[in-house]
């Protein structure tokens, strides 16, 4: 008989989520998303559980994201399957606004690969530690989509430009820099981590003091504190167009670097991310989920969206035929219209 592919303990006063699927690198299942949900609830109503705790199984990853390859499945193949798609985005940001407003310590032990909805299930939580295995990315641009799971609210917020940078070029960030970007609250050598949890399940309301003394300072070896000055600079604009301009002018190895990193990636996913975090910044946290309720269900019926996956996770020839192919033939209404309220179908948190 298989592991379940999501562990919920006790241990001590804490809560601890496990998520159970190392072999792809504990990515996110629609099953896992409503049973952590439900979890969760209970947890929060039980004076027993002081703090929760969530962790990746195995060595590689914290978690890779939402299991991307089957909902782009379900959407080919239409009908009560494309709905089942649709709900599991609905499922999975209610989790996320979950716990953002989450009235217990939340505590992720983001060890290894972060990416997209591993985002969303760590980001959003009052602490996040990382080790320095940590790889953080919102790569979702180069499948056709966008940075969800609250991407929204949590890349405006970065330092500068910064978010618009990672969402954009999906470009990852190190240990170092996920403390830097404010998506880090602790950086704990991998070696210690099994030593911080047993100490916060031992006394989770010492929970501050714990984290205090087993917190370091990483070593700054940055992709992305160097460039700052470039990336507010070159991405301080309000449309693709002048991004790439900026790049162009600036023409350096980094700048021309850059744009290549972009002109990769879908056209229509830039025009749309670019939009989603110029709105976010101003938006409250349950506001952007509903936004980015809208954004999911529009980009998963868009022809980008099931090839950037073929390309990626399908077929794995790295070669997508992105339709339009530029961003210049992305018309200004098309995305507009991917912004547009969804009426009774609307994510209402």
């Amino acid at each position: 008989m298989s592991e379940p592919e999501i562990l919920f303990t006790v241990e001590g006063g804490a809560g601890v989520i496990t998520l159970n699927r190392p072999q792809v690198l504990n990515a996110l299942t629609f099953d896992m998303v409503k049973r952590m949900d439900r979890q969760l609830a209970e947890w929060a109503a039980d004076p027993a559980i002081e703090a929760v705790m969530i962790a990746g199984s195995g060595d590689r990853a914290f978690c890779s994201g939402g299991d991307i390859k089957s909902v782009a499945e379900m959407v080919k193949k239409g009908g009560s399957a494309r709905a089942e798609a649709g709900e599991f985005f609905r499922a999975e940001y209610t989790l996320n606004h979950r716990i953002f407003t989450y009235p217990k310590p939340y505590i992720a032990l983001a060890d290894g690969i972060v990416m997209g909805g591993g985002k969303g299930v760590s980001a959003h939580g009052s602490h996040r530690v990382v080790t320095e295995t940590t790889v953080f990315a919102m790569p979702e641009a180069t499948i056709g989509f966008f940075p969800d799971v609250g991407g929204g609210y949590f890349l405006p917020r970065c330092p500068g430009q910064t978010g618009l940078y990672l969402a954009l070029t999906s470009r990852r960030a190190r240990t170092f820099d996920t403390l830097y970007i404010g998506f880090a609250t602790h950086f704990v050598p991998r070696a210690k981590m099994a030593a911080l949890r047993a100490e916060i399940a031992s006394a989770p309301q010492r929970l501050e003091a714990i984290l205090k003394s087993f917190a370091q300072k990483p070593e700054p070896l940055s992709d992305l504190v160097p460039y700052r000055e470039k990336i507010d600079s070159c991405f301080g604009y309000d449309s693709i167009a002048e991004i790439f301009a900026a790049l162009e002018r600036d023409a350096s190895p980094w700048a021309l670097g850059t744009l290549e990193a972009l002109k990769a990636v879908s056209p229509s996913s830039l025009k749309i991310t670019l939009q989603q975090i110029r709105r976010g910044a101003k938006m409250d946290f349950a506001d952007v989920m509903a936004m980015e309720y809208r954004l999911s269900q529009a980009c998963i019926d868009r022809p980008d969206f099931y090839e950037g996956v073929r390309a990626a996770l399908i077929d794995k020839d790295r070669a997508p035929r992105w339709n339009p192919a530029t961003a210049a033939k992305v018309k200004d209404a098309d995305v507009e219209a991917c912004f547009q309220s969804l009426g009774a179908q609307e994510l209402v948190l």
